[in-house]
């Protein structure tokens, strides 16, 4: 469709408006001829890990495009995500399907600046996981999507917005790059430290641990919880291999804390349900404020000496991550299930104390030069873009 004329200028105006939007398909897993050979990309949410997607995991055949209601979105289309993970922005480079959990969004308008709705998107994502309101439920449909508003300054002003913040997206990649070369840098002194693990004396879990516990979920609201009020986990919140806790949902005031499933400081966590590809997935908790529970599909555990907390980490977290995902129970169709009676039974190596504690000693100070730094630059970063972009774009 051809962009009409400037109409919306200087208003909030209702997505819907501005744009086509359309919810995608999966065509049936049963039946092979809509998937084997598939040429077609198919964007599921984890392919929409940058502002352009220029790949995907799968693909589907025109067959499975004919027979569902996937959509055949083109280049230039913004993809948005309306399930699971609420709020995830990119923009095809690709002539390409999606699942139903995105929306793609098709600019009708020739106000509207299409990197700028982007960045304006990314920002409602930021919003919403910063202040627990907006659009933090678990799924949207199309008419929330199309009931959105949007505001639309000049497009002079929109250009010059987005301008800055490609300038800041950029030092924020740059932040990003070296905080994965400390975590490269700490893996690769793990493993120059202790080598072929064969060598060492085994054990299984259950016996370097005080236990393996699951937590409990009660009934949470659908959105964050405020600063340090009490909250529940989400799986987010450990699927990354960083522990965040923002990463959580809010208790109602009707619900209190259960004491023994509280999060404290040196904890690790496992996910014991989970997609196939993050299950087993583990952190160690080095900070918490001590007033948020971890759910029942995570698991938590604190070493028994000999075993550092910080080399069990990361032997869960590296080496030991292929063995604990075989533990898994499930299909690829749902959701997959570690038994505690079998993550119990797992090998665990163990080095000498002294040199668990000097690799441990090597990390803290890695992760001073990752928190004291880079870490604060990479917030400060995505504070200040966003909340310009607020500032100057969310006028009335």
């Amino acid at each position: 469709m051809t962009p009409s004329k400037h109409q919306f200028v200087g208003k909030k105006v209702k997505l819907g408006e501005l744009c086509e939007i359309y919810s995608g398909g999966t065509p049936k897993r049963s039946v092979s001829e809509y998937w084997t050979g598939g040429n077609v990309p198919w964007v599921k949410i984890g392919d929409i890990t940058e502002k352009y997607v220029s790949s995907t995991e799968e693909c589907i055949t025109q067959a499975g495009l004919n027979n569902s209601s996937a959509k055949l979105f083109k280049p230039g289309t913004l993809l948005y995500s309306i399930f699971a993970s609420i709020g995830a922005v990119g923009i095809l480079n690709i002539l390409a399907a999606t699942n139903q959990a995105i929306a793609g969004l098709v600019i009708r308008d020739n106000s509207l600046d299409h990197d700028f709705l982007y960045h304006y998107l990314k920002s409602r994502e930021v919003a919403s996981k910063t202040s627990g309101r907006g659009v933090a439920q678990s799924n949207i449909n199309l008419t929330i999507l199309r009931n959105m508003q949007v505001p639309v300054p000049p497009l002079v002003v929109q250009k010059e917005i987005v301008q800055n913040l490609e300038i800041v997206s950029r030092q924020l990649k740059m932040a990003k790059l070296q905080l994965s070369k400390l975590d490269s840098l700490v893996k690769s002194r793990f493993v120059e430290m202790f080598g072929d693990f064969a060598c060492y004396e085994t054990k299984p879990l259950i016996k370097c641990v005080d236990c393996i516990e699951a937590g409990k979920s009660p009934k949470c609201l659908a959105f964050s919880r405020k600063m340090a009020e009490p909250g529940v986990l989400k799986l987010s919140a450990i699927s990354s291999g960083v522990y965040c806790e923002n990463e959580n949902k809010a208790l109602p005031r009707s619900v209190s804390l259960t004491i023994d499933k509280v999060v404290h400081a040196n904890d690790i966590l496992l996910s014991r349900k989970n997609t196939p590809e993050l299950v087993g997935r583990s952190v160690l908790v080095k900070h918490t404020d001590g007033n948020i529970m971890f759910p029942d599909i995570i698991f938590r555990m604190h070493p028994l000496s000999p075993i550092n907390a910080m080399y069990l980490s990361y032997l869960l977290a590296g080496p030991l991550l292929h063995s604990i995902q075989s533990l898994a129970h499930g299909s690829a169709k749902s959701m997959s299930n570690i038994p505690k009676s079998e993550l119990a039974k797992l090998s665990i190596p163990i080095p000498a104390l002294n040199l668990q504690n000097e690799f441990a000693n090597f990390a803290s100070q890695v992760d001073k030069s990752r928190f004291g730094g880079m870490l604060h630059l990479l917030n400060s970063l995505s504070g200040i873009m966003h909340a310009s972009f607020f500032s100057v774009a969310d006028t009335d």
